[in-house]
């Protein structure tokens, strides 16, 4: 298929023709996931347990070995050695390595079939049954659709609320993880040309 056969259909070439790069791709779906990570687990250290002020039994004469606080990691219900404190996992990553690896994932459901091109998303009810019609009329029952649209509608937004495998967007927002879990990507016109603009 040639580029002008790409470009009549809506898809243009700088964002549907890209080369694979798994590198890029991968190291893009890891900012992303860390990106969202809270990091807020926390575990006691010794210095931070309840109780264990006073030394459990004296040094020597007792037969047992010596001990200094019952909250000593050795000890049931003692602090933990090197547990896991608040941090940010988040990383830098460069602009144009994130807008590459979106164009990459674009241009790999295109060539599997996966993208489909539509004038508008939208439905006249916020009603879960018109989402179900508009995903019957495109072929698409029973799998995971990505909406990428250029503007959300509050009908639009009710009607896919109640639907698991559906997701909806807006150009501007749209993110590598949310690409690679869709089975199928559905964008309308407008969109395509936002994300021109914003990827190129």
């Amino acid at each position: 298929m040639n580029n002008s056969t790409k470009l009549a259909a809506g898809l243009p070439a700088e964002l549907f023709e890209i080369k694979k790069n798994e590198e890029v791709v991968h190291q893009t779906l890891k900012w992303f996931l860390a990106s969202k990570r809270a990091g807020t687990h926390s575990a006691l250290t010794r210095a931070e347990v309840s109780g264990g002020g006073k030394k459990p039994w004296k040094q020597k004469g007792t037969g047992r070995a010596r001990a200094g606080t019952i909250r000593s990691p050795l000890w049931r219900h003692g602090g933990v050695i090197f547990g896991p404190k608040p941090r940010d996992y988040s990383f830098a990553l460069p602009k144009k390595v994130r807008q590459l690896a979106l164009k990459i994932v674009l241009s790999d459901k295109a060539r599997e079939g996966q993208v489909r091109l539509v004038d508008d998303i939208s439905v006249d009810k916020p009603k879960t049954k018109s989402m179900l019609e508009l995903i019957g009329k495109l072929g698409l029952s029973g799998s995971k659709v990505l909406f990428v649209a250029s503007k959300i509608s509050d009908n639009l937004d009710m009607a896919s609320r109640n639907l698991e495998k559906i997701k909806i967007v807006r150009d501007q927002d749209l993110n590598i993880f949310d690409l690679l879990n869709a089975d199928t990507v559905v964008i309308d016109n407008n969109a395509v040309l936002r994300l021109k603009e914003l990827l190129v």
